[in-house]
């Protein structure tokens, strides 16, 4: 597999790009540079995967990438919320999804 530098630079930008995305959409912050990225990326990979298995096809290009790979990232977050959510308990659900939901008013 031979990788160009600008192939290189697309992927790290449309990772970077879908990861501070679906950590807006998630969490209500970014997760960080290099959180973003790896959430992006990881993100295109989940969604190259199912939006086949769906049948769905959002377009082509840049933009048609990047949220793609946001709403894969959005699903990653989910799924980690859902996790830390069921080992952490109700707080540290809330925490990963920015909510208040585990607090109890005064």
């Amino acid at each position: 597999m031979n990788i160009s530098g600008e192939s290189l630079f697309v992927i790290l930008a449309v990772g970077i790009a879908a990861g501070w995305l679906a950590g807006q959409i998630v969490m209500g912050t970014g997760l960080g540079l290099v959180g973003d990225l790896v959430v992006g990326i990881a993100g295109a990979f989940i969604a190259s995967w199912i939006f086949p298995q769906l049948g769905i096809h959002l377009g082509s290009g840049i933009v048609s990438q990047i949220i793609d790979a946001a709403v894969g990232a959005v699903l990653l977050l989910m799924i980690i919320g859902l996790v830390r959510g069921r080992r952490g308990g109700a707080e540290a659900g809330a925490a990963a999804f920015g909510a208040n939901a585990g607090r109890r008013a005064s």
